[in-house]
């Protein structure tokens, strides 16, 4: 239960800093942002894995660029199911789940521990 609070407090805190940073992203509310934390993480353990095997042929033709616009995708369908969460286009979820990435690798590298 306490890695499942750490892994939320973090997607929650990445997210917030996303909204910070990229004008295309806004999460109104702090009970969005929990909210769209959780539906992120969901998305993320559901959605992703699946979406990841269908595409594997691109994804290795593109050398793994392509799994951005799957990470984009995911991001984009949190931000549908989740009010109060907006994205203002693929483009910017694709950026947005890359920022969110980057954030997430960053505490877990630098705040975390072993």
């Amino acid at each position: 239960m306490k890695r499942f609070l750490i892994h939320w407090l973090v997607i929650a805190l990445a997210l917030w800093v996303t909204d910070w940073i990229l004008s295309g992203v806004s999460i109104n509310t702090y009970q969005a942002l929990a909210i769209a934390a959780i539906v992120l993480g969901l998305v993320n353990a559901l959605v992703r894995p699946i979406l990841t095997i269908l595409t594997l042929p691109i994804t290795i033709l593109t050398l793994g660029l392509f799994y951005l616009l799957v990470n984009g995708f995911t991001f984009f369908l949190a931000s549908k199911l989740v009010s109060g969460f907006e994205v203002s286009s693929f483009w910017w979820a694709v950026l947005g789940a890359l920022m969110v990435s980057i954030v997430s690798w960053f505490v877990g590298k630098f705040g975390g521990e072993d």
